[in-house]
């Protein structure tokens, strides 16, 4: 058993490395690039809304609120959508034996999530030399939440995955029904704000949970009505079953 984990963590490993070169280029500016582009756009974004006089809709800096709903939100949304095609222009790699589609799959999951730790690092620093933000103040609990929320989009990213193999016009309509996550996921607002009515439609929305608990671990005084952390826990386990239990599927029948 030791031994066929062994294998199989040096095969990731392998495929991480693979993808890592295949996606950024073997030149260290390809990596560094991939870190600085994300975090250029969200500043751009941050600018817009601090021209047009956008005030933060808790704390001081909005840069800072923003950026604790759109980095966290980004990295569920790239994983959603990068998994989906992820077994599909690997498909080369599987005539190895040791190669599984799984693999495939985590490598590219592992990449993304730590793209966007090194994205979040970055971002957040600027942000608080450049704008005097506040520093963290439970950490452990925006790692939590970010790691969740990682699992969340890894479950999602499966089995879209599946979804698209079976029906590759998926993809169009994934990218058409995920759309409204970006204003339904409380990235520029707090959900308390709204009337109850709204915030009951909002807590349907898993991601959500995760950018509020996010929030919740960074400021310290910042208390979300809408966040439920069994149920926010609950999607992720069951997208994450309904993921690779359907890859096994898949895999049984070849369709």
């Amino acid at each position: 058993m030791d031994g066929a984990f062994t294998t199989q963590t040096r095969v990731i490993g392998a495929l991480v490395l693979r993808e890592t070169r295949t996606a950024f280029g073997s030149a260290q500016l390809g990596y560094l690039w991939a870190v600085v582009n994300p975090a250029l756009s969200t500043l751009v974004l941050v600018l817009i809304f601090s021209a047009i006089g956008r005030v933060p809709a808790f704390g001081t800096s909005f840069a800072l609120f923003f950026a604790t709903g759109i980095l966290p939100f980004q990295t569920y949304s790239k994983l959603s959508s990068g998994l989906m095609t992820a077994i599909n222009s690997s498909r080369g790699l599987l005539s190895y034996p040791l190669v599984k589609e799984t693999d495939i799959l985590l490598s590219k999951y592992i990449l993304i999530t730590l793209t966007y730790v090194m994205i979040i690092f970055v971002f957040f620093t600027l942000i608080i030399v450049g704008d005097d933000a506040s520093l963290p103040v439970r950490i452990e609990q925006s790692t939590a939440a970010f790691l969740t929320l990682s699992l969340l989009g890894l479950g999602a990213g499966t089995t879209n995955a599946v979804l698209f193999r079976l029906w590759p016009t998926w993809r169009q309509v994934e990218s058409i029904v995920s759309r409204p996550l970006f204003f339904l996921s409380g990235i520029f607002y707090v959900p308390s704000d709204f009337p109850t009515h709204i915030v009951k439609i909002l807590s349907w929305n898993p991601v959500i949970h995760g950018i509020e608990w996010f929030r919740e671990g960074y400021y310290g005084n910042y208390h979300s009505i809408l966040l439920d952390k069994p149920y926010f826990f609950t999607c992720t386990i069951t997208l994450l079953l309904v993921g690779f239990f359907g890859e096994r599927l898949y895999r049984k029948k070849s369709f």
